[in-house]
């Protein structure tokens, strides 16, 4: 098969391009398995490919791959031509060393880089392969030529026998078993449709280094396939074996290999439809495509051992091909048919057809008829009241207690649970995939619930057989489950599943069993036996077991819910619960989002390329409409943890007595103001309660002003303070944006303390060289016959880049700020409450004491509440006769809301809790920048931390892009974080405090794999 191989060196294939072609060149190895290829850089700085052909070659064979790119280049600029020799031909000869003769030619070369090489395919990148199969495929399917009838190796017409020959040769048991499972499933499901496949002239080698793409990696936007080559592998062969082979390999690559073939058919549909039988053909023969690889490796490696690219896909085939075989042939191509535009399961709409024409004929599935009995349909999605958020280990299930309260309150017999309902009661591992944390999970209920007292009797409500019957006794599976087979008039089969029964409803069970139109079967089983669930059934209807029996899914992953949709219909078109029981289905993420353009306004930032629509938070977890789990490593605002049981049930408990303002005297607000300013250092010791940070800072600039009887103020640049009018001309990296009209005449703006990007980086003397700038700042102002108001700088600025002061800096500014007679403010709107891990406030860590503090979105652990805490003489220079108020600051329910916060933080100990995750999540993450360049720094403490991405460690070119690309590609992962400083080039995470050293490790290997796919 390879033993004929040519073995020319570089400057050989040098010599034989300026022979053939008479110019000069140089020439590049490139892989190959037959022959060998080489980019040949000629003197005019042209460039071509040389192909020496194995000595066993045909001629025309590459007459054949000759004409049929000639052929091709006339419909498309997808594949290569054929370059012409000095005489004139486009076919030479060379003699390699053992005397044999080898056929020369060479073809134009096409500008891009592998598919191959992106250790990330964008799903829009997929669906451009995807149209580039269905171009080329139209472009050949007039074209033939007699030399590719022929038997070839890697035509999957062969498959059977190649793998026949060579499976015995594989040492892996594990792949070999799953080879020979995919081979039995081949033979049941394709099989049979083989002879009724169209043929054509094919590619057949659309391996992903075949392919080439445009850019130099996934960072940019529009990624789009730019030339297939290498046509070496030609065969006249089924028409859907190049899509197939193209989906092969794109599943080897894929975080969900069956989004990655469906991505490639809606691409490929987009061009050229795809007949039916190709849609069932497709996944069986993408993984015969595997099986082969992996068989025919371990053929060439027995004879060419050190052939390193015939192992450049083994890896991933030993890694995926046993995850691909146990993926029922039947589902993946219900995938294939949504994405081609089809109804998934080809009997879906027969079956909703027939159900619906006899609607009226069904018997009632419980004793009392669904139609006409009252029913309280529940909520059991994502945002329910019912079902806590916890995504504890072995996920809750539904509390007794509160469904049978809600339907004493409702006063009925029966509670009925919603299909197509996204929940978050599965949060066990076995909705999800075993050790992949990140992995999305099934969340999606496709069938109904019907909740009543164990022991209540079940009626079939149509004539069945029993198709299976088992006792699933897992936790949170089935239990004991009936699965009844109906036959409509037309020979239409589809089936009713039955679950979580009583044991005693399998007693006397056999397959094939008539069970009559209405009769009753079985009965409910009590929490102890039906997998550890509130009494009720699942009633589930099918028009495909997928093969899978009792095992079959009652939920299913949201990215499939369309096509679950169709193979498990809608069950009530069985019971008849009125439409008018049920809400109104929500708006989609689509609709929301064209609300949302519609409704606010255009400049109103919204996170991710592909935003999340965030229905719910639990500690440091955020869920989406679907019930995804993203690991929230962003919002520092939820300083707690989303929801914290505590912090909600003060605010529910004032709120329910009293909510009132600061005109009233209130112990809950003067404890409240006691408890704060008792976190600070003296004289810190008045507090003014406000109900935002802006507010805050604008009242910590009125105090400066007032105190000093100056205006002028000193800040960093690129800081960021609030929305308000004055703060956006305090805040440069507003005034100095996209937008601002600069700074007024009253702002003056200092070098950031960056020691990684600026000017100063020594760590002993960085902070009191970059004090000076603030000191000759002062000085030019007097020069001018100007004093200052004060100086306000975040303690760690983190719109500034997550930035760490240098030792001294604080002490020093402040003392210049002070002899000037200004103020000195600290902004702990991101820092503040233990955040550091190293202090409560991160001002301590600067051994200094500001004369006005601000504080914001912590305080209220997402309630608005802000505060300004300041020295006696401050405030009373501020009481100059104008009254000041704040509507809702100081409210009483905000009070008791700021009071919850601080008591979580101490009794949860989460300052040593943020230093300690602090410490393992530094340690994770500076290991990073030792493997990706693209790491300039990473810097931080506590649960205040920044990578800074740079293309250039002796430039510091900021990389913005990549840095968006992580931050994007992180929330497909399932983290969210964010990008900031005054390149957009940080990372940064500043998760809520309840983030863990498990999270840590989950985010750190995000990251690796993220940098990774940049490179």
């Amino acid at each position: 098969m390879v033993a004929d191989a040519p073995r020319f060196e570089p400057a050989d294939a040098a010599r034989i391009a300026r022979d053939v072609f008479g110019v000069g060149a140089s020439a590049e190895p490139l892989p190959s398995e037959r022959d060998q290829n080489f980019l040949i850089t000629y003197d005019t700085g042209q460039r071509h490919v040389l192909k020496i052909a194995n000595a066993g070659e045909s001629r025309d064979v590459l007459e054949a791959q000759q004409a049929v790119m000639a052929h091709v280049a006339t419909r498309t600029a997808l594949c290569p031509r054929p370059v012409v020799t000095r005489d004139g031909a486009t076919i030479a000869t060379t003699q390699g060393e053992d005397g044999r003769e080898h056929f020369v030619w060479a073809v134009t070369h096409l500008a891009g880089r592998p598919l191959g090489t992106l250790a990330h395919r964008p799903e829009a990148l997929l669906q451009d392969f995807g149209r580039a199969v269905a171009t080329l495929g139209c472009a050949l399917a007039d074209f033939d030529h007699p030399a590719v009838h022929r038997e070839f190796h890697w035509d999957l017409a062969h498959a059977h026998r190649l793998l026949h020959e060579y499976r015995p040769l594989l040492t892996d048991r594990e792949l070999g078993a799953a080879i020979d499972t995919i081979v039995e499933h081949f033979d049941r499901h394709v099989g049979p449709v083989l002879n009724g496949l169209p043929l054509r002239t094919l590619h057949n080698d659309l391996n992903d280094y075949n392919v080439l793409v445009d850019g130099a990696h996934t960072v940019e936007p529009g990624m789009r396939v730019t030339g297939i080559v290498d046509f070496g592998d030609m065969v006249h062969g089924y028409a859907v074996a190049d899509l197939a082979i193209a989906a092969a390999y794109a599943m080897l690559g894929a975080d969900d290999p069956l989004a990655a073939i469906a991505q490639l058919v809606r691409g490929h549909a987009a061009v050229a439809p795809l007949a039916e039988v190709e849609l069932r053909a497709l996944f069986g023969l993408s993984l015969m495509r595997l099986a082969m690889s992996a068989c025919i490796a371990a053929h060439q490696r027995r004879l060419r051992p050190d052939n390193d690219y015939l192992d450049v896909s083994q890896s991933a085939i030993r890694r995926v091909l046993p995850q691909l075989a146990r993926v029922p042939f039947r589902l993946a191509e219900a995938i294939c048919r949504e994405a081609a535009g089809l109804e998934p399961s080809p009997s879906a709409a027969r079956v909703r057809s027939w159900l619906a024409e006899h609607s009226t004929e069904f018997a009632p599935v419980l004793p009392f008829d669904l139609r006409t009995e009252p029913a309280l349909v529940l909520d059991l999605s994502v945002a329910s009241p019912l079902v806590r958020a916890e995504p504890a280990g072995n996920a809750e299930p539904l509390l007794t207690a509160r469904v049978t309260n809600a339907m004493r309150e409702a006063g009925v017999r029966v509670s009925v649970g919603r299909y197509d309902e996204p929940r978050l009661l599965y949060s066990s591992t076995l909705f999800g995939e075993p050790g992949t944390p990140l992995a999305e999970r099934r969340t999606i209920h496709v069938g109904l619930d019907l909740f009543a007292d164990a022991g209540t009797p079940v009626h079939a409500p149509l004539r069945g057989t029993v198709h299976a019957f088992a006792d699933n006794r897992a936790a949170l599976d089935y239990g004991p489950v009936i699965i009844l087979r109906h036959e409509l008039e037309d020979g239409t089969e589809c089936f009713t599943l039955y679950g979580h029964l009583s044991r005693e409803s399998l007693d006397g069970l056999e397959p094939g069993q008539v069970i009559e139109h209405g009769a009753r079967f079985a009965s409910l089983g009590s929490a102890d036996v039906n997998g550890g669930w509130t009494p009720h059934l699942h009633l589930q209807l099918f028009t495909d077991l997928l093969d899978l029996g009792t095992d079959v899914p009652g939920v299913a992953l949201a990215s499939q819910r369309t096509v679950w949709r169709s193979i498990s219909p809608d069950p009530n078109l069985l019971v008849g619960v009125p439409a008018h029981r049920f809400p109104p289905d929500p708006p989609s993420k689509d609709e929301t989002l064209a609300a949302r353009q519609r409704l606010l306004g255009a400049n109103l930032s919204i996170a991710y390329r592909d935003p999340v629509r965030v229905v719910r938070g639990w500690r440091q977890y955020l869920f989406d409409d679907t019930g995804r789990r993203f690991i929230d490593a962003y919002n520092n605002v939820p300083h707690v943890g989303h929801a914290h049981p505590r912090v909600v049930e003060a605010g529910v408990r004032q709120m329910a007595l009293l909510n009132t303002n600061t005109r009233y005297p209130s112990d809950i607000v003067n404890e409240y103001a006691e408890r704060l300013t008792a976190t600070l250092p003296e004289p810190l010791s008045v507090a003014f309660l406000v109900n935002s940070a802006s507010e805050a800072n604008e009242l910590a600039l009125r105090l400066a002003r007032a105190y000093t009887g100056q205006r002028d103020m000193i800040v960093l640049e690129a800081a960021y303070h609030g929305n308000t009018t004055s703060l956006i001309d305090l805040s440069p990296y507003k005034h100095a944006g996209p937008g601002g009209t600069g700074a007024p005449d009253w702002v003056h703006a200092v070098p950031i303390p960056d020691v990684y990007r600026g000017a100063y980086k020594a760590p002993d003397t960085a902070g009191v060289q970059y004090a000076r700038h603030v000191h000759e700042r002062i000085t030019r102002l007097r020069e001018r016959g100007r004093g200052i108001a004060g100086f306000i700088a975040e303690t760690c600025p983190s719109v500034g880049g997550q930035i760490i002061f240098p030792r001294g800096y604080l002490a020093e500014v402040y003392r210049y700020v002070r002899a000037a007679g200004g103020v000195c403010i600290a902004d702990e709107v991101q820092t503040g409450l233990g955040r550091m891990g190293t202090s409560f406030w991160a001002f301590e860590d600067q051994d200094v004491v500001p004369d006005i503090v601000v504080m914001g979105k912590p305080l209220g652990n997402g309630h608005p509440i802000g505060a300004v805490v300041t020295a006696p003489a401050i405030a009373a220079a501020f009481d100059n006769g104008m009254e000041f108020f704040s509507t809702f600051g100081g409210n009483t329910v905000s009070c008791a809301i700021g009071l919850a916060v601080l008591d979580v933080v101490r009794d949860e100990r989460l300052q040593e809790h943020a230093r300690d995750v602090g410490e393992h999540l530094l340690n994770g993450l500076r290991p990073v920048t030792e493997r990706h360049a693209l790491v300039g720094d990473v810097r931080g403490s506590g649960l205040f931390l920044g990578v800074e991405l740079v293309r250039d460690r002796a430039t510091l070119e900021p990389a913005g892009a990549e840095a968006s690309y992580v931050a994007n590609r992180l929330r497909e992962m399932g983290i969210l974080l964010g990008t900031d400083g005054p390149f957009h080039n940080v990372v940064k995470i500043r998760p809520p405090m309840p983030f863990g050293h498990d999270d840590a490790d989950v985010l750190v290997g995000a990251m690796d794999r993220a940098l990774t796919e940049l490179r």
